[in-house]
């Protein structure tokens, strides 16, 4: 299968260079310093089961994605309009985009500037990248994918790279229970700059975390989404499986880049705001992030 990563950060390097490894046929659309060390060296694997160079394609061009039968866009959220109109003129009419991102309406964004069906994706998968043309996978590696994705091909090709599939009829209610698990992880590792295992060690962080939740259980109780299983508890369990990850918002901060935060805590304040939740907590997480955003500007 011929497939196209669109904004190949850590996650797009991951699920990338899985498909590449099992041999398929892929680039990776991604900024100047990847490219060239993946040029240079193959994109570079360190995960929990191996550590090799993978050999792949990579450009720095929207144009790339020309031919692709399957894209993985995994650009930030606030990048969706502007990383849609760029593949939009290139895109073959039969193409299906993953929408592999944090949020959850950057589907819906998406596929209302191409033609071509967009499928939402949930992510479960803990990534760093830890260079140019390096990346380091730390646990997990499985997606949730919307009930177009049932395709034999789509679903071959990621089955021969090892990468567990589920398709599920739910998948704006998945979507929801991985945003909630941000909201409650995102900002407060990225004020703290520690990984989760650490971070819920502290003194009324779970208190915190627990006002997070259930303020995002209330705005998706208005929106009438139905989430899977007890959140609360899959919030917990995220420290132990995963204690020495941080989050994308931390890494974002320390490498001084404009965060997605708007698309995690900031979104549950908005839809709060137009449903009548009030959402203190959430407001508060949103705040602080964006204030570390401007100093780092400053």
């Amino acid at each position: 299968m011929r497939v196209a990563v669109m904004g190949a950060g850590a996650v797009g390097c991951y699920y990338g260079g899985m498909l590449a490894r099992a041999g398929h046929e892929v680039t990776l659309i991604a900024r100047q310093p990847h490219v060239e060390a993946i040029r240079r060296d193959g994109l570079i694997m360190d995960t929990l089961s191996f550590k090799e160079s993978v050999a792949l394609q990579a450009s720095t061009e929207a144009h790339a994605v020309r031919g692709a039968q399957l894209v993985l866009f995994c650009v930030k959220s606030s990048d969706t309009e502007a990383a849609g109109a760029a593949i939009a003129p290139h895109l073959d009419a039969d193409a299906l985009v993953l929408s592999l991102q944090n949020g959850v309406d950057n589907a819906q964004r998406l596929q209302a500037l191409l033609r071509q069906r967009v499928v939402p994706a949930v992510v479960y998968v803990a990534t760093e990248m830890a260079g140019p043309g390096r990346v380091k996978h730390n646990g997990r590696g499985d997606l949730v994918l919307g009930p177009a994705a049932r395709r034999d091909d789509v679903l071959q090709a990621f089955a021969e790279a090892g990468v567990a599939v589920q398709i599920s009829e739910n998948v704006i209610g998945a979507l929801w229970a991985k945003l909630i698990v941000n909201c409650a992880y995102n900002a407060l590792s990225a004020i703290a700059m520690l990984p989760y295992g650490q971070l819920v060690q502290g003194q009324g962080i779970r208190d915190v975390m627990h006002g997070a939740v259930q303020e995002c259980l209330a705005v998706a109780k208005a929106l009438g989404v139905t989430l899977p299983g007890d959140m609360w508890q899959s919030v917990q369990d995220i420290a132990l499986a995963m204690p020495q990850q941080s989050s994308s918002t931390a890494q974002d901060l320390a490498r001084g880049r404009r965060t997605e935060i708007d698309h995690l805590n900031g979104y549950v304040v908005r839809q709060g705001e137009m449903h009548g939740v009030a959402t203190p907590v959430n407001r508060t997480l949103w705040a602080l992030v964006k204030l570390l955003e401007g100093r780092q500007r400053s």
